[in-house]
């Protein structure tokens, strides 16, 4: 048995309305955006990864998150911050190949993999396997808030929330299914470590094979993080403490919908702010007489930091000429640079982000 899928009331329905105008004004948005995207959309993915993470301890950041998620980044193994941050960035590109596939179906090897994805650096919890024993969720102190269904039953749940997943409630908002998807698969708790992690990527899936935004721009994982007391608070009210799939979960769900909300409008802003800044900064390299691909290199700066290889891919230019564009914005104080080598990244200065933050 797992939770039933809550009818949305009235007040719940007219915020779910409130969400498609907003997400629909942010899917057109995003079809429309600028040559700025492709930065906006590491810095998204990046935010969203980090504050997923953030939520189970693991800590890194911003511009350290954005430069693993991009692959600029390689973390050594034994650093279990970044390589959190690194796995989980694999599952959710894993998340982007299923969301259009057009044989894709829900199986378990489907949330098998995408947790072997996020937890395969802890070789020690059985990455990509039910777990075979007692699980439980402690908070302050030491007490125990939550406790999982033992794990004979985890085959069968799992078998039913993937059977759901497949074929349930397909008339639900997808917001709604997808936000069932999480509370179901955090129920189970069905792996010995890294449920929580699961049940956000599941979620995103269930959101992405929608098709309306990409997995950056539609999930709310950036908002889970920053949320973290309530979004375990709601959890816990809905869970009662146990496993008791009988209990309303209408509280979850709207939670759920404030969230994508608040998301949505937030890359909304975001994208205004790209846009903005991405002009400012053509007239900027307008003015000096400089090529319009300097451009792309400022951006960069700006939003995590770039270096050679990132801006010579962006901007379809040679190594060297991506070395001297690079020594020119060093050279008027634009951009500073940190390392040196392979180690080597140039991030905006002072100045360049005074005269930005004056501009918008």
């Amino acid at each position: 048995m797992i939770y039933a899928t809550p009818r949305p009331q009235p007040d719940l329905q007219e915020r779910i309305t409130e969400l498609d105008q907003v997400r629909g004004a942010l899917g057109l948005r995003v079809s429309r955006a600028g040559p700025w995207l492709g930065t906006l959309r590491r810095l998204v993915k990046a935010s969203s990864v980090e504050g997923s993470t953030s939520i189970e301890g693991f800590s890194v950041a911003p511009d350290e998150a954005i430069a693993i998620v991009s692959g600029e980044e390689t973390p050594s193994p034994g650093d279990q911050d970044r390589m959190a941050v690194a796995c989980y960035s694999q599952a959710m590109d894993h998340v982007g190949v299923m969301a259009d596939d057009p044989a894709f179906h829900w199986v378990e090897r489907v949330i098998l993999d995408l947790h072997f994805d996020a937890c395969s650096f802890q070789r020690d919890k059985n990455p990509g396997r039910w777990r075979t024993g007692a699980i439980g969720v402690t908070g302050s102190g030491g007490r125990l808030i939550y406790d999982a269904p033992g794990a004979d039953r985890v085959p069968s749940l799992m078998a039913e929330v993937v059977d759901w997943l497949e074929h349930g409630d397909p008339d639900a908002h997808v917001v709604v299914r997808a936000a069932m998807a999480h509370l179901h698969v955090v129920s189970v708790h069905p792996f010995r470590d890294g449920n929580g992690r699961i049940a956000r990527i599941v979620q995103s899936l269930v959101l992405a094979r929608e098709g309306l935004l990409s997995p950056e721009f539609g999930s709310i994982e950036e908002y889970l993080g920053e949320h973290t007391p309530e979004y375990y608070r709601v959890l816990q009210d809905v869970q009662g403490g146990r496993y008791q799939p009988e209990r309303d979960a209408s509280a979850w769900v709207s939670f759920c919908v404030d969230a994508h909300v608040a998301q949505a409008r937030q890359r909304l802003d975001q994208i205004e702010q790209a846009g903005v800044r991405w002009s400012y900064l053509e007239r900027l390299a307008e003015e000096r007489g400089w090529p319009d691909r300097l451009v792309i290199a400022l951006e960069q700066s700006l939003v995590g930091g770039t270096d050679r290889t990132l801006y010579a891919n962006e901007a379809d230019v040679s190594a060297a000429s991506a070395t001297g564009d690079l020594r020119r914005l060093v050279d008027a104080g634009l951009i500073k640079q940190q390392g040196r080598g392979r180690s080597t990244r140039y991030y905006a200065s002072d100045q360049l982000r005074a005269d930005v933050a004056a501009a918008g």
